[in-house]
């Protein structure tokens, strides 16, 4: 018996449409709303709106353990550029707690253009960096310290107030990001008893403990976008087969995320290397592909849905299957 795929959309402003929403239905297993883009004011909105067009599953996405930037616009920083962060005040970086953690000498990645800064002045309510490598800065991104295993909250407030809000709209199923051990994986299925819990593996120390969450977790989530951060890009297809085999292994459902359809957020037809790179995700065991930006600011979610539907048909046809991943 063939086991059942899953597609899971990340809904955004491209997608957020009656119709495009309809047209999801029965294609789309799983839509997933995004903490990181969505503040607890605007969800009721979403849930909403959602459960009004869509018969798909609703999953909320939490921000988790992850620093982040708050910028008005996009800034270009060059190199030895001296950049201040301001607690609250933009431009600042969320959540508040890393201000009071950061120390003088801290080495942070900011985002994926290669944009790396140095803390070089340190007090209460801001701290200035020195530019290493020049890069942009954009609102939202993420930022990894490079120096130092830097431990945070594993849920934001702003995590707990959506999942207060979710509750009360009976959503059941969500997803922890940056899951970093197995306790991670217990706090959060404490505060979230009786619902479906995907936990996303994407952190130096979530790779480091993947067996273990693996364990003592339900459902499991590669993000290679940030895995690539926090270690190497050249790593990932590597540890994309570890963390698959282990999650096959014990029976255990996992899904890969991040650049599938990377091209198609502009084109309208995907590349010969992302297709094979969909099917290759297959061909190892992942019981769920992910489509984030695609489907979420991407100009042809319609199309990019419809692409992955046809790999997913063709995957499950083939009577040809290469070597199993040990």
């Amino acid at each position: 018996m063939v086991k059942k795929i899953e597609i899971l959309s990340t809904i955004g402003p491209s997608s957020l449409d009656g119709k495009m929403l309809k047209y999801f239905n029965k294609k789309v297993d799983i839509v997933r709303i995004n903490l990181s883009h969505v503040t607890p004011d605007k969800l009721s909105d979403y849930i909403k709106f959602l459960k009004k067009n869509s018969t798909s599953k609703i999953c909320i996405d939490t921000e988790g353990a992850q620093i982040r930037t708050k910028v008005y616009k996009k800034v270009k920083l060059k190199k030895n550029q001296i950049y201040t962060f301001r607690k609250n005040i933009m431009p600042y970086l969320y959540p508040e707690e890393v201000f009071y953690k950061l120390k003088k000498n801290d080495i942070l990645s900011i985002g994926f253009d290669d944009l790396q800064v140095k803390v070089i002045n340190k007090k209460k309510t801001s701290f200035s960096v020195k530019v290493i490598n020049g890069g942009l800065i954009e609102t939202n991104k993420g930022v990894v310290v490079t120096s130092r295993d830097l431990k945070l909250n594993f849920l934001t407030q702003n995590d707990l107030k959506s999942i207060k809000i979710a509750k009360s709209f009976n959503i059941k199923c969500f997803a922890l990001s940056f899951t970093n051990n197995e306790r991670d994986v217990q706090k959060f299925k404490k505060i979230l008893p009786n619902c479906r819990r995907i936990f996303k593996i994407e952190s130096k120390r979530g790779l480091k403990n993947f067996k273990k969450i693996i364990k003592a977790g339900d459902e499991f989530l590669i993000d290679r976008g940030d895995l690539s951060k926090e270690t190497s890009i050249f790593e990932i297809p590597i540890n994309q087969r570890k963390i698959i085999y282990e999650a096959n292994k014990r029976r255990k459902k996992v899904y890969v995320a991040t650049n599938f359809l990377e091209t198609m957020i502009e084109k309208p037809y995907p590349t010969r290397a992302e297709v094979n790179d969909i099917y290759s995700s297959l061909e190892m065991g992942a019981d769920g592909l992910v489509l984030a930006a695609e489907t979420a600011i991407g100009n042809f979610p319609k199309e990019c849905v419809l692409h992955l539907k046809k790999i997913i048909q063709i995957f499950k046809k083939t009577k040809f299957k290469s070597r199993k991943y040990n």
